[in-house]
């Protein structure tokens, strides 16, 4: 709505011509339905006050009932085959901006939290009015994250049967559901929003169908009109109830009794509906429900569009009658595109559906007549017809190229007894599918599959798949073309542990999914780090980004660890956002104590301006002599030698125990330890119930450093730190200067040994009144263990039978990233962008 004095400021697209702006037809990735407050739906801009949809990969928001009516306008992330090209434009999505947004050319506040207004650049963040983002260069340079950004061009994706939460490795939790309400919400119940149901006497309420389709899944819109009403008015109400805006006079509305809508087969009675003459006046005898059809013509004009031209929205019109096939009008396009001189054989007409949800596209028989294929396109839905565009394509070979990470195989297995697994289990056909890439250490393969549909069939079966007790799962992983990276540009690799500091993960993935490359973020419950890994092993260099608490880290340290030699860029530097209940290692590079809702955007820019530093990682051998405890009668074997890397902190006795007791506390009860504050009070819980236990751990081991004997003071426990960090950011060897030992550094090349005598102690080094008892520093540490007793390495905690730990230096040292003290330089879009992004953890919170 508008004033009439405003109208010439209307610049906004409407609804109804939004599929004739698309540029790329690309699908947008729909989660389960949500509760999003204060935004407003893209088809009828109406706010979302009940269940809708968003877009993970896009800043569309979407009424259940509106989603039909949405057109494939997402981000172009990746090349699939159609349409690729290397120029970036700006990708505008309207609306949903904070109110203080400001435009990028007037400079004046173009948000509001009442409408729909505004509009935002999905890649590089700028901000315009309606009226003044036309005048913005259309190119796209992706802003102040440029570096950081994976450029879409380089990313290459085969994915035509496969959802686009398969694509991007998005979890399907609650999917199946919200899958199911699909169909019944489609039209049903959300059209109700519009029109209630009327009680004015005056009004009636009248069910339409757009086609069989609709028909067949009972979906219809509702509108409200007189109860006497002329033919033309109710054609145009029911023309507006599903944005299309023809020439009412081109269609027709035809009665459905109750029968034919409840029988199965509708397709074939619709002949017998169609005879039945409209009168010229609706009264109140009229059947409740009604399908819009299109007249017959004779002949009409068709867009088609050039599938080369890298313009994108470029097409010609062509007359077409009753006797145009396929072939005459390839032959009538090709020298209206300046191709005249070219073969007919070597082009085929396309047919794309562009729907919300999904691009179909159907290749043209030659011998087809065109007008009958639009009178069957429009008898199965006139909104699609509205959704549809014919493209004109080269033929080409293409390769079909599906990349498909499998884990949770055995590991130390041969190639080919990896790929005869896959035959009995998977019966994989050898003549399509091939075994790429082997990580034997992790149990992983990477399958290349030339076959879209059996590449879908082996991703289906895989989640059913159980080896050695053992379930498989299954990743689609994009390719990386990392040749045509731009030189300057180190993109960031994001792991997120959704799972970790109170489930805020699902937010930062929601997050950096919207501010980068959503192919660059991954999720680390779907797979754990390998595919991220393989994803970018050709990238000549890159950063990571780990998102989790210190047990998440270590996790991505180990992985990388294991994978280094196979990857171009050997020894990314990584940075951390930390999420767990400790965050030790967080602390010390400054990152802070944990994640408590921070702007994702000012995070991305502290890791571009963070300073590269060492650390060392340590290898511990436990080597058990004896078996464990409860071993029956003894007989049983003692444990095999187990490593483990340490990046923090390694302890013995009483701060294992209290880890210990805190890990079956969680394990009993997972679903109450979603809060740091919780855990903590946890912790002091267990730590009470310690207070008067005594334990001499001084005579049950004994501890030799770099091969000279150390004598142990009377202590309840003993801990090894890397970090000077420990228990949540206390200081446990203290600050104090002393001759005996060097200053601690994260990348000495040496541990600090320290002792606490018990619990009271340990809560006295958390306040910090006291510091540890300093024991020794050195290189290389065994320790020798004459009873079990509890261990933790990295808050990982169990309980260690009788034997042999050794601690000794990890290989090289691990490139990690400190933020920056240097405040943060505000460049030139720098405020325009913080304030737009508010917008996207608002969204994300």
């Amino acid at each position: 709505m508008s004033h009439e004095k405003c109208l010439k400021n209307v610049k906004i697209p409407c609804s109804c011509i939004a599929p004739s702006l698309v540029r790329v037809p690309v699908a947008h990735c729909f989660g389960p339905p949500g509760h999003y407050k204060k935004k407003f739906c893209t088809v009828c801009r109406k706010s979302l006050e009940s269940p809708a949809f968003r877009c993970e990969v896009c800043e569309l928001h979407v009424h259940t009932d509106c989603i039909l009516f949405a057109c494939s306008d997402c981000r172009q992330c990746h090349q699939d085959g159609h349409l690729d090209h290397d120029t970036y434009h700006h990708h505008w999505r309207e609306g949903n901006l904070s109110s203080s947004a400001r435009c990028e050319f007037c400079k004046k506040t173009c948000g509001s939290s009442e409408v729909l207004s505004g509009m935002r650049c999905e890649w590089c963040g700028i901000l315009a009015h309606a009226a003044c983002y036309v005048v913005v260069t259309p190119e796209c340079t992706f802003g102040r994250l440029r570096n950081m950004i994976l450029p879409p061009n380089c990313v290459q994706l085969f994915s035509r049967n496969f959802s686009k939460l398969h694509c991007f490795r998005i979890s399907e939790n609650l999917q199946t559901e919200s899958d199911e309400d699909d169909d019944v919400d489609g039209s049903t119940q959300g059209s109700t929003k519009d029109i209630q149901i009327s009680t004015d006497s005056s009004k009636q309420t009248l069910k339409i169908f757009d086609g069989n389709d609709a028909v067949k899944r009972n979906q219809f819109r509702l509108i409200s009109i007189p109860r006497i009403a002329k033919n033309e008015e109710v054609v145009e109400a029911a023309l507006r109830a599903y944005y299309i805006n023809d020439d009412q006079q081109e269609y027709e509305l035809q009665t459905f009794t109750q029968q034919v809508l409840l029988s199965d087969d509708v397709i074939n009675r619709n002949d017998a509906a169609e005879d039945s003459n409209l009168g010229s006046v609706f009264r109140e005898s009229v059947p409740e429900a009604w399908i819009i059809r299109a007249k017959p013509k004779d002949e009409e004009v068709i867009r088609i569009y050039p599938a080369w031209l890298k313009v994108g929205m470029a097409y010609v019109s062509l007359r077409v009658n009753k006797d145009s096939t396929v072939q005459t009008v390839i032959k009538e396009v090709l020298p209206l595109l300046g191709r005249q001189t070219e073969c007919l054989q070597n082009f085929k007409l396309v047919e794309v559906l562009m729907g919300s949800k999904q691009v179909q596209r159907m290749v043209l028989e030659n011998q087809e007549l065109i007008l009958n294929r639009l009178k069957d396109i429009r008898k199965t839905s006139i909104r699609q017809m509205n959704q549809t565009r014919f493209y004109i394509v080269e033929n080409s070979k293409s390769v079909v190229q599906v990349n498909l990470f499998v884990g949770g195989l055995p590991p130390q297995l041969s190639p080919e007894e990896y790929t005869n697994i896959l035959k009995e289990e998977l019966a994989i056909k050898t003549n399509v599918v091939s075994v790429s890439h082997v990580y034997q250490a992790q149990g992983a393969v990477v399958l290349q599959i030339s076959c879209f549909s059996e590449a879908e069939r082996i991703y289906m079966l895989v989640k059913d798949t159980v080896v050695n007790d053992k379930p498989l799962n299954a990743v689609v992983l994009p390719a990386v073309m990392a040749s045509k990276i731009p030189q300057n540009c180190c993109p960031l690799l994001v792991f997120v542990n959704p799972k970790s500091g109170g489930l805020k993960g699902r937010d930062l993935l929601y997050s950096f999914r919207k501010l980068l490359n959503p192919h660059q973020v991954f999720e680390l419950t779907n797979g754990g780090p390998l595919p991220g890994f393989h994803t970018f092993s050709k990238v000549p260099s890159f950063r990571v980004l780990v998102c989790g608490g210190d047990g998440t880290v270590g996790w991505v340290l180990g992985a990388l660890e294991e994978i280094r030699h196979k990857l171009v860029c050997s020894e990314p530097s990584v940075a951390i956002l930390p999420l767990g209940t400790g965050n030790d290692l967080g602390r010390v590079l400054r990152w802070g104590a944990g994640y408590s809702g921070e702007d994702p955007y000012s995070i991305l820019i502290s890791v571009d301006e963070a300073d590269d530093v060492l650390m060392d990682r340590w290898t511990i051998l436990l080597d058990a002599e004896e078996p464990a405890e409860g071993a029956e009668n003894g007989i049983a074997e003692p444990e095999p030698p187990k490593i483990v890397q340490m990046n923090n902190y390694c302890g013995l006795g009483i701060d294992a125990e209290l880890s210990l007791d805190f890990h079956h506390a969680r394990e009993e009860e997972p679903g109450k330890f979603n809060s740091r504050f919780h855990n903590k009070g946890v912790y002091v819980k267990v730590g009470l119930q310690k207070i008067s236990h005594t334990r001499n751990l001084h005579k049950d081991i004994k501890l030799q450093v770099d091969q000279h004997e150390v004598e142990l003071p009377s202590i309840e426990g003993l801990i090894f730190i890397n970090i000077p960090s420990w228990g949540s950011g206390a200081d446990l060897w203290g600050s104090e200067s002393d001759n005996r030992f060097e200053k601690p550094r994260i990348d000495d090349g040496l541990l600090e040994v320290v002792g606490v005598t018990g619990v009271v102690h340990m809560g006295q080094v958390q306040g910090g009144f006291r510091s540890g008892i300093r024991i020794a520093q050195g290189s290389y540490f065994r320790v020798t263990l004459l009873k079990s007793i509890p261990v933790q390495v990295d808050g990982e905690p169990w309980i260690q039978a009788p034997g042999q730990i050794i601690i000794s230096a990890a290989g090289p040292k691990v490139h990690m990233l400190k933020k920056s003290k240097q405040k943060q330089k505000k460049t030139g879009n720098l405020k325009e962008m913080k304030v737009d992004n508010m917008s996207v953890s608002e969204g994300g919170r």
